[in-house]
């Protein structure tokens, strides 16, 4: 696995063991067709990354210009493996690390309630373990938890034959696409 665009482009990252839970990285090939979607979008965002794992998405958004990436894990040994490859990316990298349960009901006011004042995301990347039923109960918590700018996008992963709503309350379908066995669905908060 490595970074496949931006200032960190080639940068290849670790993987964890099995401590950090049986961990699916977004393949090389998915991450490079999403990202080559978000285009421009990505330059001077900010992303919040759920379901973190290996960090690549967010790394990936950093590596393309994002502003400030806040990855989030239940696993500290998948955050221990975010910060390592954070570190063999980046110099300096503009990144926070939150130990957070999404699966757990109003997970999303701690990370509200962490973050500083007024700090919205630009961008959302949600990649739950596949099978779990995670996808749309979280896709209404950030939808409801009143961290999206206006416009920003939220970026589903699952199994490509999972069902996910065309809408939430704010959030509207805007494209779906399918990669092998993977799914994404690109949601904008209107």
């Amino acid at each position: 696995m490595r970074i496949t665009g931006g200032r960190a482009r080639g940068h290849r990252l670790t993987l964890p063991g099995r401590a950090a839970g049986g961990i699916r990285p977004t393949s090389d090939r998915v991450r490079e067709a999403l990202f080559s979607i978000l285009g421009a979008r990505v330059a001077d965002s900010m992303v919040l990354d759920l379901f973190a794992g290996t960090g690549a998405l967010g790394m990936e958004a950093i590596s393309r210009g994002a502003r400030h990436a806040v990855f989030v894990d239940r696993s500290p040994a998948a955050l221990e493996v975010i910060r390592t490859n954070l570190g063999r990316c980046f110099p300096d990298p503009p990144a926070s690390l939150l130990r957070l349960d999404l699966a757990r009901r109003g997970a999303l006011a701690r990370l509200t309630a962490w973050m500083p004042a007024g700090v919205r995301f630009d961008l959302v990347f949600l990649d739950p373990p596949y099978k779990k039923n995670l996808a749309q109960p979280v896709l209404e918590m950030v939808d409801n938890a009143g961290i999206l700018t206006p416009g920003a996008l939220v970026v589903a992963e699952e199994e490509r034959n999972q069902k996910l709503p065309p809408a939430t309350r704010r959030l509207q379908l805007v494209d779906q696409r399918r990669y092998g066995g993977t799914g994404l669905w690109i949601y904008q908060h209107t």
